[in-house]
């Protein structure tokens, strides 16, 4: 497939955490009206994948992409959150308590 628009990779591919040939594979279709998306708004279809063989997706309407995305990226700015407060919480020992100095 290729892209409709300039610029726009057709999918991208996304390697389960848990491995054993698992992924995602996420893929815009701008094409126009079709069966599947019969208002022509464009779908990004997310589909889950186990070695070369696909074992379910799901077509999200272009216009829903923007809350999925909003939803994406408050869980990373609260996990780097959390990151942020355990750093800030941990005490580094200076160069005199590593090297047992008293002076």
């Amino acid at each position: 497939m290729s892209p409709s628009r300039k610029g726009l990779e057709p999918s991208s591919n996304f390697v389960d955490a848990r491995g054993e040939g698992r992924g995602m594979r996420v893929t815009w279709h701008l094409d126009g009206p079709r069966s599947s998306d019969p208002d022509g708004e464009g779908l990004v279809v997310l589909s889950l994948w186990r070695d070369n063989v696909c074992a379910g997706s799901f077509r999200l309407a272009s216009r829903e992409v923007p809350a999925l995305v909003e939803m994406l990226t408050r869980g990373l700015s609260a996990q780097y959150d959390d990151l942020r407060t355990d750093t800030a919480t941990v005490s580094v020992p200076g160069p005199t308590a590593l090297y047992g100095d008293t002076a």
